[in-house]
């Protein structure tokens, strides 16, 4: 490359002094000291033997690049346009770790749990005996934003819970409707006096939900995967309705016949004959 630019320059030099000067006078006289001149880096004029400035400026060429590319602006537009859909989701990952890591007093833990709609008990004892035999009344639940059908002995399964561990006891207030068999009950929109009792069996996972963003033209695609956190709850017991009694049917007592009984059937049978 630097022989090739040597080249260039003494191309250029001696067509400047074809069209300034003529041939006979300067090819033979100056020829190697245009060749020494524009070899050296420092852009000094050309002075002939009668120290004459014959030409001042026009016998050094200097190559100007008249674009500035480089290869990392196109770099930088394609990230700040990848960059676009992560910035949102970042900034919900950054939020919700700062409400998570904030410190809250039991007050406040209270409140944010009424509001979702139960109350933490205790955890549970092996002395206690909540678990009863299936009672027909059924109760109308909310939790959360979700509503859930549920009677004595039931699993649900709802987002997950703050606050609360395996095998706490919870009580449900958000009670919407109470039934029965012979009753039903609603609220408007809540019934205050009534009460759903629920342990928590488990936290887990739900099963994973592809999560796939595409901006045609734009070279944008991303692919992600969520697995909802749940909670597993069992009912226990509903209060705030009369529950009707469970009548258990009673055996059938089977009637034996007696030995006169038997012996007027075989009587009868012989006369017919």
């Amino acid at each position: 490359m630097a022989n090739r630019r040597c080249f260039q320059t003494l191309t250029r030099y001696f067509q400047s002094i074809k069209t300034l000067t003529p041939l006979s006078q300067t090819i033979a006289s100056n020829s190697a000291h245009a060749l020494h001149q524009t070899l050296t880096p420092k852009p000094s004029h050309h002075i002939f033997g009668n120290n004459v400035n014959v030409y001042p400026h026009s016998a050094i060429f200097t190559r100007h690049f008249s674009s500035r590319y480089t290869d990392g602006e196109d770099d930088d537009d394609d990230d700040d346009d990848e960059s676009e859909g992560d910035d949102e989701s970042e900034g919900e990952e950054e939020a919700g770790s700062q409400n998570e890591n904030a410190v809250l007093s039991a007050e406040d833990k209270e409140k944010e749990v009424a509001e979702i709609g139960y109350t933490v008990i205790g955890p549970l004892q092996q002395s206690d005996r909540v678990f009863k035999p299936y009672e027909p009344v059924f109760a109308v639940v909310q939790i959360g934003s979700h509503q859930f059908k549920v009677s004595n002995g039931d699993t649900i399964y709802t987002e997950r819970l703050k606050y609360c561990d395996v095998n706490d006891k919870l009580v449900l207030n958000k009670i919407l409707m109470l039934g029965s068999g012979t009753q039903t009950i609603i609220g408007r929109p809540i019934l205050p006096d009534a009460a759903v009792h629920a342990v928590v069996e488990e936290h887990a996972l739900d099963a994973k939900v592809i999560i796939f963003k595409k901006k045609r033209r734009k070279n944008y695609r991303r692919t992600k995967g969520h697995r909802q956190e749940l909670t597993k709850l069992r009912i226990t017991d509903i209060q705030g309705i009369e529950k009707p009694e469970q009548i258990t049917p009673s055996k059938k007592e089977k009637i034996t016949p007696s030995k006169k009984e038997k012996k007027e059937k075989q009587e009868k049978m012989a006369v017919g004959a």
